[in-house]
Order: C-alpha cells, then sequence, then structure tokens
C-alpha cells in the first residue's frame, strides 16, 4: 500500500485529506502539533476519529522541533509528503508574525532538509491565494507574477514556494506547490467567516461584514480540494525541455505551482444569504471597513488543475453551506 505522511492531518483540511487517503488504501502517518491557535478539542475529536482507522498513526510533535521531521520520515520513509501544517490566519499574523517565522518558515525548512534527505516519489506543500496580493487581474493564474503580498501569513507561503523551489532544483525533489482559495466545509475553522458567521446568528449577535459587504472570495468547498490533491500525487513534476503554454512548471526544476479553487468568485453578501438560507435566520450585520493585509476579491484559474489531473471542484456555496451548517448543529448538538 501507498504511504503519505501528512503535516497538520489534526487541520481541518488535514483532516478530510487524510479520510480521503485512508479510504483509498493509503496507509497514512498523521504529524501535528494540536496547538491551541483554536480550540484543541476540535483538533482531538479529529484525531480521534482518525484513529478509528487501521491504517493512520499520529505523531503529535511540533515542525520547528530540531531533527523531528528528519528522523520521522527516515523512518517511515513515506511514498508522498502532503505539507498542509502551519500558522493559517491573515489577520493573526499581524498580532503573532513571529509564529509563522518559527511554523512556516523554521518548519518547511526542516521538511525541506528531511525530505533531501530520504527522498520521496513526490513532494506537495500547501501555499495560498492570498500570494497573489495585489494582483488586479482575475482569475489568478499561476504563471502570474506574485510578488506584491499584503500580509506576513501571505509572505510567509510565497516564502515556502521560492524555498521549495530552491530544493527542487538543487536536490532534484519533484515539488507541487498548492495555492489554496477560501476553503470551508465541515470540520472547519473556528476562525474563518463560515464558522463565526454560524455561531453568531445562532447566538443572536451581529456579524462583522468587512469593506461594507463588498468582497468576494472563490469559496472551495472541502471536499472538492482534497480530491484535487488526490489526484495531483500522480501528476509528478518533471524537468521538461518544453513547457506546454500555461504550465507552471519551473524551466530549472521538477516545481510546478497549481490553483485549487472552485473558479466562481461568490460576492460575500452572497454568501451570508446563503449561511441565512440554511440556518433559517437572518444575520444582524455590522459593515465594517475593510482590514488590514486583506484583499477585495480572489478567483482562480482552474485550467491548470484540469490538465493535470481532468478534474474541476464542483460544489456550489449553496450545497457547501448546507452541509457545514448541518454538521455544526451535529456536533455542538443544537
Amino acid at each position: 500500500m501507498p504511504k503519505a505522511l501528512i503535516t497538520g492531518s489534526a487541520g481541518f483540511i488535514g483532516y478530510h485529506l487524510s479520510k480521503l487517503l485512508l479510504a483509498q488504501g493509503f496507509d497514512v502517518v498523521g504529524f501535528d502539533a494540536m496547538t491551541d491557535y483554536y480550540d484543541v478539542r476540535l483538533k482531538e475529536r479529529r484525531q480521534a476519529d482518525l484513529l478509528q482507522s487501521q491504517g493512520f498513526r499520529a505523531v503529535n510533535e511540533r515542525l520547528e522541533a530540531d531533527g523531528v521531521l528528519h528522523d520521522l520520515v527516515a523512518q517511515e520513509r513515506p511514498d508522498y509528503v502532503i505539507h498542509l501544517a502551519g500558522q493559517a490566519g491573515v489577520r493573526y499574523s499581524i498580532e503573532e508574525p513571529r509564529s509563522y517565522v518559527d511554523a512556516n518558515i523554521i518548519g518547511t525548512f526542516n521538511l525541506l532538509e528531511a525530505v533531501r534527505a530520504t527522498p520521496v516519489k513526490h513532494l506537495l506543500l500547501a501555499s495560498t491565494s492570498s500570494a497573489y496580493g495585489a494582483n488586479t487581474r482575475m482569475p489568478y493564474t499561476e504563471t502570474d507574477k506574485a510578488d506584491t503580498q499584503m500580509s506576513f501569513y501571505a509572505a510567509t507561503k510565497k516564502a515556502n514556494e521560492v524555498m521549495a523551489h530552491s530544493y527542487a532544483h538543487l536536490y532534484d525533489i519533484p515539488t507541487t506547490m498548492f495555492r489554496f482559495f477560501t476553503v470551508y466545509g465541515p470540520w472547519g475553522r473556528p476562525d474563518m467567516a463560515l464558522f463565526k458567521f454560524t455561531k453568531a446568528v445562532l447566538n443572536g449577535d451581529a456579524i462583522d461584514v468587512y469593506n461594507h459587504g463588498d468582497m468576494s472570495r472563490d469559496f472551495t468547498y472541502v471536499e472538492d480540494l482534497v480530491h484535487g490533491i488526490h489526484l495531483l500525487l500522480d501528476a509528478v513534476p518533471r524537468r521538461l525541455d518544453d513547457i506546454p503554454e500555461g504550465d507552471s512548471l519551473s524551466p530549472v526544476a521538477p516545481h510546478r505551482i497549481v490553483n485549487i479553487g472552485n473558479g466562481e468568485p461568490v460576492q460575500l453578501m452572497a454568501f451570508i444569504e446563503a449561511i441565512e438560507k440554511a440556518l433559517g435566520q437572518t444575520a444582524t450585520k455590522n459593515f465594517m471597513d475593510m482590514q488590514p493585509g486583506d484583499v477585495p476579491a480572489t478567483w482562480a484559474d482552474g485550467t491548470l488543475l484540469r490538465s493535470l489531473t481532468g478534474y474541476t471542484p464542483k460544489t456550489d456555496v449553496e450545497t457547501g453551506v448546507k452541509a457545514f451548517v448541518n454538521w455544526y448543529r451535529d456536533y455542538y448538538e443544537i
């Protein structure tokens, strides 16, 4: 059976990817620090669920701990390493930037060193649509220049992309970077809009609507996202002299960047309406100015993902939001 090491396995995306790969017959080694950035009980519940599967093993350590990833990769010798762990959140990066250096820079460096010492078939790492920064031409395409990051979180993720590129070039490590677009769905993070809005509406509290509602996001349902990751495992980058048009493959390394997004931007107010419909309640809205580090819109060009895998994410916001609300009610027994 193929073996995958997934960092951030008790996190939102890592949990869903672990579930999918286990169902596909993989052995999965899950690595997670179980940090208290948000309610640890949610991470513990995810991990406990994964441990019900015979093919899953959990390692609870920090990315930045010296030697831990090096020894783990050498011991497990996974076929695939999928790096989803790190410090998330645009706004938190303004409050606690040091945690992003530790987890996203030092932690990713430790992983790159581990894979350099013990090669794998394919190294895949999470980046973010925030890497596109102040770009205004949409949809965002992987070959667009992306040098105007608007938050320190985005800056650390762009740094991960170029760090991984240098290792791919120097040590011939086949590497794919994912740029995720506003992922949502069951078991989601409490710091994200869908979770916060649902909780507030059910509690009768007002929701904060930034930029006075004039924002749009390419909301991507989590099951679509992890399906795309699964398919990309076999889309292993190779050095090519003649790179196809539209491919972000590097001319000097087996390194590629791939958007994973729904490919259809949704206005924030329409997203809120979907939440209200799923809950059967109207939200009280507190309209506010744009927050520092945020961007008014995101929109993924999914052409490269489709050309590599034949797949296009397809879950509409109304369906995805309803699935989250049903999970939320069940999880909190509402």
